[in-house]
């Protein structure tokens, strides 16, 4: 079994830690990262342990 490194991915906004891990091995393209403690959605990008912040959302757009 092969080991990978996890990190946890920190929310764009405030900077504190999200409830999400990601490993070495993981590729998000046009993720939306939600924080529940700053109520905030951002798209983020994620590969090689390296997140990209495309856009944060200004408003929420939900159709129930």
């Amino acid at each position: 079994m092969v080991s990978a490194i996890l990190e946890w991915i920190h929310c764009p906004v405030c900077g504190n830690k999200t409830r999400l891990q990601i490993r070495t091995d993981t590729e998000l393209k046009n993720f939306p990262l939600y924080y529940p403690k700053c109520k905030q959605e951002s798209l983020i990008d994620a590969k090689n342990l390296q997140i990209t912040v495309i856009k944060g959302f200004e408003e929420k757009h939900r159709t129930d």
